[in-house]
């Protein structure tokens, strides 16, 4: 899936604009970076590119850090039948526990 396409894709599950899309690449960026330190949990310095599988799940969770926005670390939040917790501060275990991570001899 090519960066524009997962941009755009992005831009219209969370109802943003163009003007916004620095801020979308950043979010697309840090779920690349997470799932791919999950991916290879040895290596310091990865180099790989994300695998086409966890493209959609890279959309998944950057759609998440946006939507998460002003209340990060939220642990609950309860008003006019709205129920918020977060797992933690970060992305979710549960949106990456299905990542098997590459196994590799430490360096």
């Amino acid at each position: 899936m090519a960066d524009s396409y997962k941009l755009t894709k992005l831009r219209r599950q969370v109802g943003a604009n163009a003007s916004e899309d620095d801020l979308l690449l950043m979010f697309l960026t840090d779920a690349e970076r997470a799932i791919l330190n999950r991916l290879y949990p040895m290596d310091e310095d990865i180099k790989a590119s994300l695998p086409t599988r966890y493209e959609s799940r890279q959309i998944e969770i950057a759609v998440f850090l946006y939507n998460k926005q002003g209340a990060e670390g939220q642990i609950s939040h309860k008003e006019n039948g709205i129920d918020r917790t977060y797992e933690n501060a970060s992305i979710p275990e549960s949106m990456l526990s299905d990542i098997m991570p590459y196994p590799s001899i430490p360096k």
